[in-house]
């Protein structure tokens, strides 16, 4: 580190000797605006230079996770600088984007706000523990238009060769900027580096050929090892004549490789890099295939019946007593670990429709037919999120229930109780 930063190591080593963190938050606009999130926290985050939503956590700020605004997935805590590679990647509302290596999902989710629910994503993750949790986030923030994969990923690039207009490889590193949050500093090792530049390149060499003509792809890690980074672009470029470095379009962190950025604590972030190619050869993309949709009139009814104007349109399938909102069509994937695609509306129990939890959180409350709202400090949100029955005030059926009109999940009204349909395993204790 000294070799790489000259005269500013000194400045960098006195980070690394001091109690100093950087923690921050990405507002979901989603789910709501940033104005609303921020007359609504206990606390006032400042802003970070790294993405339009994203804020500095103050010290006192505690237990976040606990918020019901968490929950209601109108936040996702996130280290500032690691919003900085969708920044540069700069997805645009109905592109068709990938992240390849997605878990636990803060780029994903970071992609899909600035999608608005048009196009697809597809997010990917290759270790089936860590797809779980992404495909968590991902509906806890109200996505409705994602694809989550738990696929090797030259499987899923070859799959879905020339398909996309973006890709993100936010490729696993040896974590040399997060040494202060984790086990990477005990698992640091030269041998470990450049391991992970070897597996960074394998990756690359898949991720291309998702990539359609004229296509972008942002790399970025967070670590500051040159092998893994200016490395393996580098050795990536050399191999592949047929993609060029472009322009960053970003003015944050400090120059890497002249047209990338590497971001560093003295520049406000935990340390991130990454760079923006373009590729400029042909790549004949794969036809999507062809979605089988539900027809069946009962499906229909119950979806009208809890939503109004089909907020989810309507592509709607049936897969082992599942209900799937569909997105929009997609190459071919059979064969491979699809965890969901689209939304998950309901499930056949016994001859009778039952909606999910997933529909309602990528719900808007206007959208719902039933819907009732609480304040983010009230008993009764409390209680909701713990599991507990509420008295309410109305209509019989499936009910949303929001917090401060951000919806967080649903119950079922009968008579002046809700019955509590919050998950188990995301109830508080």
């Amino acid at each position: 580190m000294e070799a790489l930063l000259g005269d500013d190591f000194p400045e960098f080593l006195k980070f690394y000797q001091s109690d100093s963190v950087f923690r921050g938050l990405r507002v979901n606009t989603l789910k709501c605006s940033a104005d609303k999130l921020l007359g609504l926290l206990p606390f006032k985050p400042e802003k970070t230079p790294f993405c339009a939503q994203g804020y500095y956590l103050p010290k006192g700020a505690v237990s976040i996770g606990n918020n019901p605004l968490h929950h209601a997935g109108a936040f996702y805590v996130q280290e500032p600088s690691a919003t900085s590679a969708v920044t540069m990647l700069a997805p645009k509302k109905g592109e068709m984007v990938l992240d390849l290596c997605a878990a636990p999902g803060g780029k994903s989710t970071q992609i899909a706000s600035a999608l608005e629910g048009e196009g697809v994503l597809v997010c990917n993750e290759i270790v089936r523990n860590r797809a779980m949790i992404l495909l968590s986030n991902i509906e806890r923030m109200g996505v409705k238009n994602a694809v989550v994969t738990n696929a090797r990923p030259d499987l899923l690039c070859g799959r879905t060769r020339g398909f996309f207009d973006k890709v993100l490889v936010d490729a696993p590193c040896s974590g040399e900027g997060m040494f202060k949050k984790n086990d990477a500093k005990r698992e640091w090792s030269v041998e470990h580096v450049k391991s992970c530049a070897e597996r960074q390149l394998q990756i690359l060499g898949s991720a291309k050929n998702a990539l359609r003509e004229g296509g972008e792809l942002v790399y970025s890690t967070c670590t500051f090892s040159p092998e893994e980074n200016e490395g393996v672009i580098t050795r990536f470029l050399s191999e592949n004549p047929d993609f060029e470095l472009v322009d960053s379009g970003v003015s944050f962190g400090r120059p890497a490789m002249e047209l990338g950025r590497r971001i560093l604590p003295m520049d406000g972030g935990e340390g991130h890099f990454a760079v923006k190619l373009r590729r400029n050869s042909p790549n004949t993309s794969v036809p999507t295939a062809k979605d089988d949709f539900s027809t069946d009139k009962s499906v229909f009814e119950f979806y009208d019946d809890i939503f109004k104007d089909r907020p989810f349109g309507e592509n709607l399938t049936v897969k082992k007593d599942k209900i799937f909102a569909l997105t929009e069509p997609i190459p071919d994937l059979s064969g491979i670990s699809v965890l969901r695609r689209g939304v998950l509306l309901g499930e056949i129990k016994r001859g009778r429709i039952e909606p999910c939890h997933t529909a309602f959180t990528a719900a808007k409350p206007s959208e719902c037919r039933r819907a009732v709202d609480f304040d983010v400090n009230s008993e009764e949100i409390r209680k909701f999120l713990h599991g507990e029955e509420l008295s309410v005030n109305a209509e019989k059926g499936f009910c949303a229930v929001c917090v401060n009109g951000i919806t967080a999940g649903f119950g079922k009204c009968s008579g002046s109780s809700l019955k509590n349909k919050y998950p188990k395993g995301l109830r508080t204790l």
